[in-house]
């Protein structure tokens, strides 16, 4: 199959092209550098936060700590339920507020709330409670199995995505392959409820999250066309591997798109 050379303009063209390519362009290659994937592979640490939580801001300060690491790969993902109060969170999505309710299905936590940390899809904490989450992140780190190889190749005007061949956990049959779209840094002004007047920078903040293919522990690419992916200017991208019923993160790799 040739690689994409058509413009794609809007997101569901995007979707529907990077589906095509991830099925056209697999194939199998021998897993290489077991040990260097696995010391390459950030941990991921998503924080599901709100502008209505007066116990959040502590927990958005440390996303920005663990954003300067390269062994973590922070995202910040503003949920809506707190908009009950009667004003909205400017950066809330019911798309995060969703995500996090399957990990509470998943994880068998009794509810959801802010500020929650999730550790590689496999562990959870208060997101301010900062040694909780460095023995997780630690844990996740040392103990998890060797991830398959995972990352991102720019060819001419294709941004290829490579995960490579692995035994998936014996117990998954198939994972899916996420592009993750954020705003490194958004200043926000909270102007109602308990933080009002608060200066917080929110840091890589996901504003778009869509699955782009299957991994089945063959190897693959994806091709990405470059245009597409900067056309709505956020300046942060990542891919994300995770196992289906959101389950356990197997890899993920973080793009400088400032380098495309």
């Amino acid at each position: 199959m040739t690689k994409f050379s058509v413009k794609i303009a809007n997101r569901t063209a995007l979707l529907a092209s990077l589906l095509w390519a991830g099925l056209g362009t697999l194939n199998m290659v021998p897993t290489a550098h077991a040990a260097e994937s696995r010391a390459m592979s950030p941990v991921v640490v998503e924080l599901f936060t709100s502008q209505g939580c007066s116990s959040c801001p502590p927990a958005d300060a440390y996303m920005n700590d663990l954003s300067q690491r390269e062994d973590v790969l922070a995202l910040s993902l503003p949920v809506d339920y707190w908009d009950y109060l009667g004003w909205k969170d400017t950066l809330a999505s019911p798309a995060h507020t969703n995500r996090q309710r399957a990990y509470q299905k998943a994880l068998g936590t009794r509810n959801v709330y802010t500020p929650q940390m999730v550790i590689n899809g496999q562990a959870h904490a208060v997101g301010s409670r900062r040694p909780l989450v460095e023995e997780a992140i630690a844990e996740q780190r040392t103990s998890r199995t060797t991830p398959p190889s995972m990352h991102f190749d720019k060819q001419g005007d294709i941004l290829e995505l490579k995960v490579g061949a692995s035994a998936l956990p014996h117990d998954q049959k198939h994972a899916t392959l996420w592009l993750v779209r954020y705003n490194k840094e958004t200043p926000v002004t909270i102007e109602r409820g308990e933080n009002r007047g608060k200066a917080i920078t929110y840091v890589n903040v996901v504003r778009e999250m869509m699955p782009i293919g299957m991994w089945t522990g063959k190897a693959v690419t994806i091709d990405i066309p470059i245009d597409s992916l900067m056309a709505q200017g956020y300046d942060g991208c990542a891919a994300i591997l995770q196992a289906d019923g959101q389950g356990p993160i197997l890899a993920a790799a973080e793009l400088n798109l400032s380098d495309l």
